[in-house]
């Protein structure tokens, strides 16, 4: 439940703290006083837009803090899938609106994101008021109400997880499809393609070794003639280098004995010989393999130009990637030839999924069919109490192809007077007619709602009499299942209260200021008293408080 509502500087609120209490909570003050104010602030808590105009004074920050009482409501799962420090048995939602209209949110005082505060904040409190009364005529309204009192929650969440599969396979399917379509009218060019570029048989880097080929060929006789010239300096018959580098190093073994200073030069000598021979050798070998052959030489620019002709057709630049071209032509052509295959798994999957899908709904369809019955039961006796005693309430049904929340479409018809054709609900009735219709509906959802506070906005407009004293003990029901905070302006139902608050305006030097006093019990008598009788109070008006307050104890 709403343990205290924290305000501070918004509208006429200068500061106010509010403390809560179980059962039914009563708010009442005169027009204007600022009970709407409460009511707005509130609002930031459950991710409303900030309206900087509402701000008191620029110079500060406008803060809204709410905190709760989760005693009896698990939200430890919530808590850990969204990384936020559990409290235990407290939680705290905080609003903070700068000036500039940034605005900061946080739960147990951890930054949090605007959406996960609104998420937070509308598992934990309902505020239902006059303009609340256009959800009657929303069918998803209508369908939760339904799921609500079968208590179709843990269905519902299985029915998400299955059309969301079946949603994806269907996109999944029509996807495919498309692409098949648009492949099998390019199947001929893919075809083409594919087999010019595969009769030709590439070989990966193919073109780097043929173009070191075609070089060598094309320069045959002036590579050879350098080689010779190269072997004939170091081994041939006309001062040879090898050989005249044997003669040095005979020379040197000569002298080393005596001169220190030459030792090991004869050996380096010997192995520069070695290093030489074996160049040597290599140059001859290169200089025999290396043939002038026009005909080999043809064969390679051919095939280069084969290369070069599908290069600048796909605009690449390397067999690699002329490789990789075919590879994709190959995989599109291997699509297209299992197209009917693939086709028919995903088929067969989507078939699976729509029936696992249309079996849950089925099952959500006749939870909710059983559910309404009750509902229409359980409608129609809550209303004589509110004198809607002609109100004929029918839930029509009307099966539907599978959509987010299953396979029915629901609308609530309603007459109030005799001999009148149920409609729907936005095509009848007056605004006080459908605020009792709507607090009914909230009394029955009450009961099986895991909610901790549900807040009511002078709903009770356009009632008086007995009908407001059972519009009070309706609320008074309902606050002993969950907590009720209600804002009216009847005595009636302030009558039924478990603890009372009255709004009001102060003049301090230079402005106007809304407060908050929690009654006690000889001030609450006084302030039914006055709603009795207006701003002049009388014994009778006093003894009338004192009655209202005790055939409601």
């Amino acid at each position: 439940m709403l343990k205290s509502l924290f305000i501070s500087n918004y509208a006429l609120i200068d500061e106010l703290e509010i403390n809560f209490d179980k059962g039914l909570n009563i708010i009442t003050g005169e027009t204007g006083a600022g009970k709407s104010i409460i009511l707005g602030a509130l609002s930031l808590i459950l991710g409303e837009r900030a309206n900087l105009q509402a701000m008191r004074d620029e110079k500060r920050k406008t803060i809204v803090e709410a905190v709760f009482d989760l005693k009896g409501y698990n939200l430890e799962k919530f808590f850990t899938e969204n990384e936020i420090d559990d409290n235990g048995n407290e939680c705290i939602l905080r609003r903070e609106v700068n000036a500039n209209g940034r605005s900061r949110a946080f739960v147990n005082d951890s930054p949090v994101q605007l959406s996960l505060l609104k998420e937070l904040a509308t598992r934990l409190i309902d505020i239902h008021s006059q303009h609340s009364n256009m959800l009657l005529s929303s069918e998803p309204f209508q369908l939760a109400i339904l799921d609500n009192i079968a208590g179709n929650q843990q269905l519902l969440e299985q029915y998400e997880v299955k059309y969301r599969e079946l949603r994806i396979t269907e996109n999944e399917f029509a996807e495919l499809q498309k692409s098949l379509a648009q492949s099998r009218s390019d199947e001929d060019y893919l075809r083409f393609q594919y087999n010019q570029l595969n009769e030709l048989n590439l070989v990966e880097g193919e073109d780097e070794e043929l173009e070191k080929k075609q070089s060598r060929l094309a320069n045959a006789s002036s590579l050879k003639e350098h080689l010779w010239k190269v072997q004939s300096l170091l081994d041939g018959e006309n001062a040879p280098v090898i050989e005249s580098l044997k003669q040095a190093a005979h020379h040197i073994e000569a002298v080393e004995q005596s001169l220190s200073e030459l030792e090991g030069v004869g050996d380096r000598l010997n192995t520069s010989i070695i290093e030489l021979k074996d160049i040597s050798s290599t140059v001859a070998q290169l200089t025999d393999a290396l043939n002038d052959d026009p005909q080999e030489l043809e064969r390679v620019e051919n095939r280069l130009n084969a290369i070069y002709t599908l290069e600048r057709k796909h605009n690449v630049d390397s067999v690699n990637a002329l490789m990789e071209l075919r590879d994709e032509y190959a995989q599109k052509l291997s699509a297209i030839d299992n197209s009917d295959v693939k086709l028919q798994e995903i088929e067969l999957r989507l078939r699976e999924y729509r029936d696992e899908a249309l079996d849950i709904a089925n099952k959500l369809s006749q939870l909710r069919r059983k559910a309404a019955v009750a509902f229409e039961s359980q409608l129609k006796n809550l209303a004589i109490k509110l004198s809607l005693k002609n109100l004929n309430f029918i839930v029509n049904f009307k099966t539907i192809d599978l959509n987010t929340s299953g396979c029915d479409h629901v609308a609530f018809l309603v007459s109030f007077n005799k001999n009148q054709l149920p409609m729907l609900v936005r095509d009848t009735a007056s605004g006080g007619e459908i605020s009792r219709l709507m607090l009914c509906i909230k009394a029955i959802v009450a009961q099986n709602m895991n909610l901790p506070t549900m807040i009511f906005d002078e709903v009770d407009t356009g009632v008086s009499g007995d009908t407001a004293s059972m519009v009070g003990e309706l609320m008074n029901d309902i606050s002993r299942t969950i907590q009720v905070i209600a804002i009216t302006h009847l005595p009636q139902v302030a009558a039924h209260g478990n603890i009372h608050f009255k709004v009001y305006k102060t003049d301090t030097a230079d402005a106007t200021i809304t407060g908050v006093k929690c009654l006690d019990a000889e001030e609450r008598i006084m302030e039914i008293a006055r709603m009795l009788s207006g701003r002049e109070l009388n014994d009778a008006a006093i003894e009338n408080a004192k009655s209202l307050i005790n055939q409601n104890k």
